[in-house]
Order: C-alpha cells, then structure tokens, then sequence
C-alpha cells in the first residue's frame, strides 16, 4: 500500500510546471489521507483512460476523514490524465481551499459534490461524468431502459434530476438531493452520469456499468430493431446477484487490477 513516507510528493513542481504547486508532505498528511489521495488520483486518471472526461469540465470528490467536512477535488485547468495525489485540492463544504494551490476550484463542481457530500454520509466518493454515451441517453425521455445486464443494476438504484442550467445556484441543492436519495446512480437530465460509493473503487465501478449501459442503450436503438427489454422481476432481484458477481466486495474486486492497468500505462498518479 503506498503510504505518504513511501510515495512523497515532488517539491519541485511550479505553477508553469506540468502540474501545480503539491500538497505538503509529511505529517501534515495522514496515511489515511495519502491512501485517498493516490486513489483518487487514479480514479481521474482512468476516466481519462476509458475516454469518460470532457477536457477539465467534470470532477470526482473524495470525503477526508474527520470532523472537518474537508474533501479533495480537482485542480480546475488540469487534464484528467495528469492529476497526481499531490496536486487534488482540499476544500471545505463553502467550497473555500484549505490549503494552498495555484488552480482554482470550479464553482459548478463544487454545487453538485458537496450538496451530496453533505446530504449522504455513505457518499465518500462522488464521480460525474459528461460521456457521450451518458449525454445520449440522459437527453432520451425514457432515461435508462432494462434492456442489458448492465442496466439492471443500474436500474435497482437509479435516481433522475431535471436539467435547471449550469450548476451554480445554491438553490438547485435540495432538489439535486432529493432526486438522488438513497440511490447510488443518478442521471442528471441533457447533463450526464453521477454516481457515489462508500470508497473510490465502488464509485468507479458504478460509474463502469452505468457508462456501459448507456453505450449498450445507444447502440441498441441505432440497429433500428424491436429490444427486447427484461422482465421487472429480474431487476427486482439484481442486488442480491450483484453482490454474489463481486463476492461482496463490490468495486474492490476489479480495483487492483485497475491500478495495475495504470501503472503499465499512465503511472505516476502516486506522486
């Protein structure tokens, strides 16, 4: 496991550097906080891997431990495939940095993560994707349709929020909320894809299936064919199965292999 003695951040990076100003090593980060960090820094980077990112337009958060209400997002400017655990930045639930950085924090990210943050304390991660898959099919009145294995476990925890414009108004918190309740996906209408997990791993793997079933429901109704669409009382049952598929573990299990991917073909996210 890289810990913050193992895997410490460069000091020598600058604002016109290749990445930011880093978070400072050392005591002032906790190993629990590093761990975070360092996932976190891979979940972005894979979503640049499997083509999920929109430029710098989209965010995945991380809840820190502790009393605080402080989580990680971000560096607004930088490409999902150069964040490194070093470089995420720490804000309150204000969206106001607790710690230095040279980028800013992108006020339509910071509405979205911390009403969920703040309204979910199972959410430790938040992942919100514009794919164009998830675009697709957020745009289609029908939302997601149970036509894919993929689908059904998205359907068995599936939330809706109607598009109200760019997310900056405070107000759009509460229905944003409501709309997700106690559902681990939700589609943000002509927007995109959110999911949320008790860890990084979870997220990303909710964020996995909910992308492949919005590529299957595209794909599916460009054949210009009759779908077959599967019976309610398989979704009803999907939950129990999915814990089986994972040995209980849920995105835990394909994790490591996620990490090894990476380091075979974008290492450096640790740093």
């Amino acid at each position: 496991m890289t810990t913050p003695d193992s895997r410490l951040p460069s000091q020598s990076d600058s604002p016109s550097g290749s990445r930011p100003r880093p978070a400072a090593p050392g005591n002032s980060v906790s190993a629990e906080e590093w761990q975070l960090r360092v996932d976190l820094a891979a979940a972005y980077r894979l979503v640049a891997l499997y083509g999920w990112d929109d430029l710098v337009f989209t965010h995945i958060s991380v809840r820190v431990p502790g009393p605080e209400h402080h989580f990680l997002i971000n560096p607004y400017g930088m490409m999902f495939e150069e964040i490194t655990a070093s470089s995420l930045i720490k804000v309150d639930l204000h969206g106001e940095k607790v710690e230095a950085s040279d980028f800013p924090v992108n006020p339509a990210g910071f509405t979205i993560h911390s009403a969920v943050h703040a309204a979910r304390e199972d959410a430790l991660c938040v992942m919100h994707t514009h794919s164009l898959n998830g675009v697709a099919v957020s745009a289609q009145k029908d939302g997601v349709l149970p036509i894919s294995q993929q689908s059904l476990f998205v359907l068995s925890s599936l939330g809706y929020h109607a598009y109200e414009g760019v997310a900056l108004n405070e107000e759009e918190k509460p229905r944003l909320v409501a709309d997700l309740g106690t559902a681990n996906f939700l589609m943000l209408r002509n927007h995109g894809l959110l999911t949320v997990g008790a860890s990084v791993a979870d997220a990303f793997l909710n964020m996995y299936v909910f992308e492949a079933a919005c590529m299957v429901q595209v794909r599916a109704l460009a054949g210009s064919r009759e779908l077959i669409q599967v019976d309610p009382r398989i979704v009803a049952g999907i939950q129990a199965q999915a814990a089986q598929v994972t040995k209980g573990l849920g995105g835990a299990l394909a994790w490591p292999g996620l990490l090894r991917k990476l380091d075979r073909t974008n290492p450096g996210y640790a740093d």
